[in-house]
């Protein structure tokens, strides 16, 4: 039976997130509708993140089996055509080894988190960024978010219903930077905890404010009570950038032990 690697691209505003659920439309189950509408087949698309509702993707990964080799084209085609009109799109069909996993061979993700920082509310992005009209100091937002760069336990930043046995990951990449009006918030991880992302970036707007300082963010960090950290930041902001597999993981060394059956990725 082969093994299809799909490189997808979505909006999430329209739907209830990645994971397929009886309260509304899932990226998973339109992408399963989509196999089953060219193929005949019912089958389960497996994805590296569950993204909740309103989260984007960009460089959202998922594997499917079929029951008969196709070419990849026909496949790219073939649900593109089938999946509308949903906001997604396979960007790219591979045959992969009857072994990957596009959750559990995963080595790294990366996230990215925008900000709208100016009086006059967006109106050809709405729905694609947080709008923030109070002035944010992302200097020292950036300064802050050095704290949170490495192997901690974020039980302070994660979602109260996480079903993650650990609350200890590490944190490759926390960048803040300033383009314009827009603030952008890159994370990257092998595997993230449920909500992490939104949490961060919650807590570090509190710094951009004036109303944290760093010293703040590490008395949250230590704390290890999601009470002590910040708010969770609207899904709308963040997109799913990137998945690496392989040697493609950026920071790893050899105590980095954070096992990918325990992650949640839902963000």
């Amino acid at each position: 039976m082969p093994r299809y690697k799909l490189t997808l691209e979505y909006d999430g505003e329209p739907f209830v997130g990645w994971q397929r659920q009886d309260t509304g439309p899932s990226v998973q189950a339109a992408l399963e509708d989509a196999v089953f509408a060219f193929s005949g087949e019912r089958v389960t698309v497996h994805g590296a993140g569950r993204t909740d509702s309103g989260v984007h993707a960009r460089g959202q990964v998922a594997h499917v089996d079929l029951a008969e080799d196709k070419p990849v084209e026909t496949i790219r085609s073939a649900l593109n055509f089938h999946l509308k009109p949903n906001p997604v799109a396979v960007l790219l069909a591979e045959p992969v080894a009857a072994d990957f996993h596009a959750r559990f061979s995963a080595v790294w993700r990366r996230y990215r988190y925008r900000i709208l920082n100016r009086r006059a509310p967006p109106a050809l992005d709405r729905g694609q960024l947080w709008h923030l009209g109070v002035p944010l100091d992302a200097a020292a937002m950036a300064d802050a978010a050095t704290v949170l760069v490495g192997r901690h336990d974020f039980n302070s930043f994660r979602s109260t219903s996480c079903q993650a046995p650990s609350a200890v990951k590490t944190l490759d990449l926390l960048e803040v930077g300033r383009d314009g009006e827009e603030i952008r918030i890159e994370v990257g991880s092998r595997s993230f905890l449920h909500n992490q992302v939104r949490i961060l970036v919650g807590t570090l707007q509190l710094v951009g404010r004036g109303q944290w300082s760093r010293a703040d963010v590490e008395q949250a960090l230590a704390a290890r009570d999601r009470a002590r950290a910040g708010p969770t930041a609207p899904p709308q902001g963040l997109c799913f950038m990137e998945v690496r597999y392989g040697e493609g993981r950026p920071g790893s060394g050899a105590g980095d032990r954070d096992d990918a059956e325990e992650a949640v990725d839902d963000q």
